[in-house]
């Protein structure tokens, strides 16, 4: 029975590191560091929308920029990357979603020196909304 001050001091403090280690409540937070981080770059260049389709056609922009849209017809309009459907070479691009009538929307960060073909995914088969972005 000597040991048995010993033994309640030592589950006292287990108790008490386990208890400030976490576990249970809240989650774990974020990682600021951790993720994709998108729309850190600066605005590289600005594709207008209109009824007559996007201008200019093509717009070239540093590596790591992004390319602003700004939609000034009265549709919505759904601009993403190229190849239709899959939207798969530059992801980037597919940040912008829909863009209402009146309203800007950014890519996200450019950040690989390509050349990357668009187009408004609500119509991709007119060639009035198709463009490419340059990234060098």
């Amino acid at each position: 029975m000597r040991n048995t001050p010993f033994l309640a001091a030592a589950a006292i403090t287990a108790g008490l590191i386990l208890g400030a280690c976490g576990g249970g409540g809240g989650g774990g937070g974020s990682n600021p560091a951790g993720g994709t981080v998108t729309n850190n770059g600066a605005v590289g260049a600005t594709v207008t929308i209109t009824s007559a389709g996007v201008s200019p056609k093509t717009v070239t922009i540093r590596v790591g920029e992004r390319v602003a849209f700004a939609n000034q017809d009265g549709n919505v309009h759904e601009m993403a990357s190229n190849p239709h459907p899959a939207h798969t070479d530059c992801p980037a691009i597919n940040t912008l979603g829909t863009i209402p009538a009146g309203q800007t929307r950014t890519t996200g960060d450019l950040t690989t020196a390509r050349t990357c073909g668009y187009h408004d995914h609500l119509r991709d088969t007119n060639a009035s909304l198709q463009g490419t972005i340059v990234i060098q």
